[in-house]
């Protein structure tokens, strides 16, 4: 006999029917109860999975080889699968060591830094950590031809192990930032036996280095870390992170509101992270919200006309509405920028802020006077932007309506987009009179907001730069005090005295205008409300070894 039809021969009373509907309403309690208590439970862990973590993204991950990659996201996980000579301490800017024992020994001539390592240190394969390894690494970075291998290969003449457990490395030239510059995601250690220094030699599914986890699975839409035992730094709150890759915006944002992934970041849409933070004050989830490292400003070619200029180019300074920007496009999810140093840097002066203002009409009406426009002889010029981003049309469009509606025609500007590759590639060809662009440096040194912008190898004060850095970025700008500021810069130890040199390199921008600091960006990281220890670094990036999931989330044993 079935069940179905066992059920069916017995007899229902009222009483009977009446009991049975009160136990089922007690268990549906029961379970919604338990529900509620479990957040883990919710997102679908696996037994023995409660321990773990997800994180999601809709990154694109193309290789994590140390060696090649070069995007915010694989800059992240190669933070937690190695270590570098140098990191910063937890929730600061503080440069310190971390395979290096203290800051390097550097000679008078400012060439040569002498690095004490760490001992005790073993590779996820097992290899022991030495000078020699280290010298290894640093080695394959610049000769295998990665895409960030210039970092190191334009700075460093030389690297070797001066002693079993000490690194000496000579520089080309005097470069006072070269620390920080050893902290960038890719200068970290990797097993000499996992890999081999040749030129186009890249493992990109692979991570042998010496960091808190140790990559198990590398799959098109998911990455596995687990925690590495012998690490030296002490063992993870976890018992592992996965990555799970999304397609799109949309479909990171619906999993993480449902709860299938414990954190989100990079990179959800404007009203995506507005909906989120407007739920965070009912206490769904966290939001940890970080001034970010990239900046956005307008590059000015100086070897267009009427931007030749200067008066031309201080008017559209005059213009800006850097306020406005922050509110129409972005709803406050990035901040007005008024250097090309971020404000969260020491060396931050707001120069634009001070020369120009907000919308200062007057100021950009007087000054295209001087250059001899009116509204019967208007200015107009060709604003340049990258087509396949959003943020960059709405923030040109809402330029030319306040040069519309501002200027009394006077100014007109003249809406071009261009796909970023075309962009990028036509750069240094001079084809854009000005252009929207952003930047995010790859080292926290207010040097690298400065010399990739300012910096002419080859030029004059009548044709402007042939050969540099302002030639890369299209303005072309030549200044010889800058060049000379910067090279000091670069050659002095002392942090007040690099200031200073800072703040005049600062003052020289705002008054010559090759480029119009816009904005500067903000992180953000959402995690469950059961997730302990999330946090955004200065560098952006997540430390997953603080990652854990409350023990009020964990199923009864």
């Amino acid at each position: 006999m079935n069940r179905r039809s066992s059920l069916a021969s017995r007899p229902i009373t009222l009483r009977s029917l009446l009991t049975k509907l009160g136990l089922f309403f007690c268990a549906c309690l029961m379970i919604v109860s338990c529900s509620a208590s479990q957040p883990g439970a919710q997102r679908g862990a696996k037994p023995g999975d409660y321990g773990r973590i997800t994180l999601g993204t809709t990154a694109n991950i193309s290789t994590i080889d140390p060696a090649d990659a070069y995007t915010s996201f694989e800059g992240m996980l190669l933070y937690n699968l190695s270590d570098r000579l140098y990191t910063y301490k937890l929730g600061t800017r503080e440069l310190v060591p971390q395979l290096a024992m203290s800051l390097p020994k550097v000679s008078a001539d400012g060439l040569t830094y002498t690095i004490p390592l760490r001992q005790g240190v073993v590779f996820h394969d097992g290899t022991p950590f030495d000078a020699a390894a280290m010298a290894f690494s640093l080695e394959r970075f610049m000769k295998n031809g990665g895409s960030p291998s210039f970092l190191l290969s334009d700075a460093i003449d030389q690297v070797k192990a001066s002693a079993p457990y000490e690194l000496t490395i000579k520089l080309k030239k005097p470069f006072a930032a070269f620390p920080a510059l050893l902290a960038f995601s890719g200068a970290c250690a990797v097993s000499p036996k996992a890999y081999t220094i040749k030129e186009g030699e890249f493992k990109p599914k692979e991570v042998v280095g010496t960091g808190p986890y140790k990559l198990v699975a590398f799959n098109v839409d998911r990455l596995r870390l687990e925690p590495f035992e012998q690490y030296w730094g002490g063992k993870p709150s976890n018992a592992g992170i996965d990555v799970q890759i999304f397609s799109s915006p949309a479909n990171l944002y619906n999993a993480f509101r449902t709860g299938a992934v414990d954190l989100a970041t990079q990179s959800l849409a404007i009203e995506q992270i507005r909906n989120l933070k407007d739920s965070v004050a009912q206490k769904h989830w966290q939001i940890i919200e970080q001034a970010g490292s990239g900046i956005d400003y307008l590059t000015l070619n100086l070897n267009s006309p009427p931007l030749d200029q200067k008066a031309v180019r201080q008017a559209i300074a005059a213009l800006v509405d850097r306020s406005l920007l922050q509110s129409r496009i972005f709803e406050q999810q990035v901040d007005p920028l008024y250097s090309l140093i971020p404000a969260t840097l020491p060396e931050h002066v707001p120069t634009f802020k001070t020369q120009y203002g907000d919308r200062n009409i007057d100021k950009a009406k007087e000054l295209l006077q001087k250059a001899g426009f009116s509204a019967q002889n208007p200015l107009k010029v060709e604003l340049w932007y990258r087509s396949n981003l959003t943020n960059d049309q709405l923030s040109v469009v809402t330029l030319k309506a306040l040069a519309k509606k501002t200027m009394g025609g006077m100014l007109e500007l003249q809406l071009n987009g261009v796909e970023s590759v075309t962009a990028y590639n036509n750069l240094d060809k001079g084809v854009y009179p000005m252009m929207l662009l952003d930047w995010t440096p790859d080292y926290i040194d207010a040097d690298s907001y400065l010399q990739p912008f300012v910096d002419c190898t080859k030029g004059d004060a009548k044709n402007g730069c042939s050969d540099g850095q302002s030639v890369l970025q299209g303005s072309f700008y030549y200044s010889d005090r800058a060049n000379q500021l910067l090279a000091q810069s670069r050659q002095e130890q002392n942090p007040m005295q690099r200031q200073k040199l800072f703040a005049e390199l600062q003052a020289i921008v705002a008054e010559d205008v090759p480029f119009i600091p816009l904005w500067q960006s903000k992180d953000f990281l959402f995690a469950q409300q059961d997730i302990l220890g999330a946090s955004l670094e200065a560098t952006q990036k997540i430390p997953f070894w603080k990652l854990q999931r409350s023990t009020a989330s964990y199923p009864p044993t």
